[in-house]
Order: C-alpha cells, then sequence, then structure tokens
C-alpha cells in the first residue's frame, strides 16, 4: 500500500505534464491557423506576431484562437526601439542575458506600444528585419 502511496505524486506529475502539453499544442494548432494570412510571423508564450505590408498585428495565443489582438501601422510610428525591462536598449549590438523583451515603438500621437518577446535574440531578428524594411527611427 505504502509504495502505491509513493507513486500517486508521480502519477500526478504526468497528468499536469500530459494536459500541458495537449494545452500547448492547440495554442499552436490555432496560431498556424491565424498565421497564414501573414507574409512573417512569429509565436512564443508571450504573443504572436504577424507582419502583412506596412501592418503588424499581435495577440495572446490561447486554445480557442489569438485573443486581445492589437494592430499597429508601421507608417504612424515616430520612434522605434529594442526593449529591456521597458527601457530602450542602446546598443542592439550586444543583448544582455536576462530581461523581459519587447519591441517598443512611439506613434506620432504619443502613444507607446510594446510586443512582447520571450528570446533577445528573436526580438533582435525582428527588429533588425523592421529597421530594413521601413528604416523606422530610433
Amino acid at each position: 500500500m505504502i509504495h502505491g502511496l509513493m507513486w500517486l505524486p508521480l502519477l500526478a506529475v504526468f497528468i499536469a505534464l500530459a494536459w500541458a502539453g495537449w494545452n500547448e499544442y492547440h495554442k499552436i494548432e490555432a496560431y498556424k491557423a491565424w498565421a497564414n494570412q501573414f507574409e512573417r510571423a512569429k509565436y512564443d508564450i508571450y504573443a504572436v506576431l504577424g507582419q502583412q505590408g506596412d501592418l503588424l498585428t499581435w495577440g495572446l495565443p490561447t486554445r480557442q484562437g489569438i485573443i486581445e489582438a492589437r494592430t499597429l501601422d508601421l507608417t504612424a510610428v515616430s520612434k522605434a526601439a529594442l526593449e529591456v525591462d521597458a527601457k530602450p536598449l542602446v546598443d542592439t549590438d550586444t543583448l544582455p542575458s536576462k530581461g523581459r523583451f519587447a519591441l517598443g515603438f512611439t506613434l506620432t500621437d504619443g502613444r507607446h506600444l510594446s510586443i512582447p518577446f520571450t528570446e533577445g535574440e528573436m526580438a533582435q531578428q525582428w527588429f533588425d528585419f523592421l529597421q530594413r524594411q521601413w528604416n523606422l527611427p530610433h
């Protein structure tokens, strides 16, 4: 009896991991369907992002689809920056190993928008791509 009770926590961990995997699989499938409409797209746990022409669209991935979707017209950007912990990164060539990365955009009307990333390298790749394509001021 005691040996059976010792395996019970392991069974609970296995069930939790199986549920987390099933949940993430369905998020990725919803993202794939959403991403088909874009020229370029990315998925991570903080946000999904899609680029079509001069529009960026991002939102939160869920099993049911993308929620809280927002769209940004790149022609309305007055300043763009790669941000770490909500502060603009001065030297984009050397990324810190830790921090909360984001693409930050200041619009011509003064609003500030941030698109979160889990990895600094991926945020830098998107920032470099947007700089090359639209020559965004920073």
